[in-house]
């Protein structure tokens, strides 16, 4: 397995200007460029890919959603061999008129994990500001926070940078950090985090 997943801190960053689509890079903790995520243009589902270099020649994942036409986005997470190792499932009504809400579930659809926006007043600005110009400048204000929680344990902690231009998402895997935990989801969660809810 790549040495990608073996970090517990990461940032991911989007780049400064693309026409199409989504582009970010993932960085470890010292800067180092170690992963490389597109969104495919011109796509009526989200079909994005994980790679381990700037040319994308070295799939690593790909994040395909099931539908069209899915309120409730399921997004199967596969390998670069095409087997599914997860599904994340973003809960459409809460997600759009309450906090985000994404759960993580195991490849036999069993939740593993529950992703949750950090506070609802936040939550409900943030909406808010996405609904007009006027108050569009919110956003940058109120960068987002999120933690994914197994059983009352947090796991993981996303964190968004204030930067107005780039889209900057810290990473923090909890250490020791749990056994049954794959950091491929934890990846994956991340890119869909910037390329999902970021864009609101």
């Amino acid at each position: 397995m790549s040495t990608l997943y073996s970090h517990s801190r990461y940032t991911l960053r989007s780049k400064f200007f693309r026409l199409f689509g989504g582009a970010y890079t993932l960085y470890d903790d010292t800067g180092q460029a170690l992963g490389f995520a597109q969104m495919k243009r011109f796509r009526l589902k989200e079909d994005i890919r994980l790679f381990a270099d700037a040319g994308h020649h070295e799939p690593l994942l790909s994040i395909r959603t099931h539908s069209v036409f899915d309120f409730s986005g399921a997004y199967d997470v596969a390998d670069a061999e095409g087997r599914r190792i997860g599904t994340l499932k973003r809960s459409g009504l809460k997600s759009t008129f309450m906090r985000d809400h994404w759960q993580m579930l195991t490849p036999e659809g069993e939740v593993y994990a529950e992703l949750v926006e950090d506070s609802q007043a936040k939550a409900m600005l943030r909406r808010l500001a996405g609904m007009t110009e006027i108050l569009s400048w919110l956003n940058v204000l109120l960068p987002q926070r999120y933690d994914l929680d197994r059983h009352g344990r947090r796991l993981v902690h996303y964190q968004q940078r204030f930067n107005p231009f780039i889209y900057k998402l810290d990473v923090a895997v909890a250490t020791p950090q749990p056994p049954d935990l794959d950091n491929r989801l934890v990846l994956a969660m991340a890119v869909l985090l910037a390329a999902i809810e970021g864009r609101q």
